[in-house]
């Protein structure tokens, strides 16, 4: 098995950045174990009766927010070949060694707004307010449990990725060099 430079991989960005996406190439290439926080916080949301797509974490008390957090740091703390993909897997594990922390961004508005109305089924205007509406409700109430930060400030990464101008092999090979990986890559 090859050595890495990092034992586990985080995922970070806001909403249609290409952060999932980029995710399951990993998986697909490594192999490693794949943790996407998004589905795990919709499972809650439907076992609970929230709306995740109208409410986001505002709907979620601050003490599953904080669960959410420390299962985090416990699994990148305790096991390896993760790839945990989340909007603030990199903050939270900002402290953590062996983490390889990627965070993805798209410098191109209209782009994450085009990647929702197609991903999402929805008209521009409505996924410009779900974008706005969204990212804005989680920050403000993660400022509240964390403090005043900038999630996103690439001081907190290793490694951050523009995928209006990097395609979707770019971006992945990207992080795999970070990685240290010597195998060949192909993404289906």
């Amino acid at each position: 098995m090859q050595e890495f430079k990092y034992r586990n991989i985080t995922v970070s960005g806001k909403i249609a950045v290409g952060t999932s996406t980029l995710s399951k190439h990993l998986k697909q290439i490594l192999g490693w174990q794949y943790i996407n926080t998004g589905e795990l916080q919709r499972q809650y949301d439907r076992q609970h009766g929230i709306d995740e797509n109208q409410q986001g974490a505002v709907a979620r008390p601050d003490s599953h927010e904080r669960e959410m957090e420390a299962m985090a740091q416990k699994i990148l703390t305790q096991k390896q070949h993760i790839i945990y993909e989340a909007w603030l897997s990199g903050f939270v594990s900002r402290d953590i060694e062996g983490v390889l922390k990627v965070l993805v961004i798209c410098s191109d508005e209209a782009v994450r707004i085009d990647r929702v109305v197609n991903r999402d089924n929805m008209t521009i205007m409505d996924a410009k307010r779900y974008i706005r509406a969204r990212e804005s409700e989680n920050i403000d109430k993660w400022q509240k449990l964390y403090g005043n930060y900038d999630f996103w400030d690439p001081k907190y990464y290793d490694l951050v990725i523009d995928t209006y101008a990097s395609g979707q092999l770019e971006t992945v090979g990207r992080v795999l060099d970070k990685l240290g990986y010597k195998g060949s890559i192909k993404i289906t």
